[in-house]
C-alpha cells in the first residue's frame, strides 16, 4: 500500500495546484474584462476620430481654391534676374 505520509504529500499538492487553478481563472476574467473594456475604448476613440476626420475634410472643402493659372512664387525659387 501507499505510505501514508506520501499520500498526504499528495493531498496538499492536489489542493494547492486547485487553489492556484481557480486563482488563475480569476485573474484570466479579470484580465478578459479589461481587455473588453480597451476594445470598446479603442473602438469610441476610432469612431471620434472617423468623425473629426469628416469635420476637417468638410472644412477643407469650404476652403477657397487658388487659381489653378497662377503659379505660387516661394522664397526658394530662384530669380531669373540671377545669373
Amino acid at each position: 500500500m501507499a505510505d501514508p505520509k506520501h499520500l498526504d504529500q499528495i493531498t496538499e499538492r492536489v489542493e494547492r495546484l486547485l487553489l492556484r487553478h481557480e486563482e488563475l481563472q480569476r485573474t484570466n476574467g479579470l484580465l478578459h474584462e479589461q481587455v473588453q473594456a480597451l476594445q470598446a475604448e479603442r473602438d469610441s476613440l476610432k469612431s471620434r476620430l472617423n468623425a473629426a476626420r469628416a469635420r476637417i475634410d468638410a472644412l477643407l472643402d469650404r476652403l477657397p481654391h487658388p487659381p489653378a493659372s497662377a503659379p505660387q512664387a516661394t522664397a526658394d525659387t530662384p530669380s531669373k534676374d540671377r545669373t
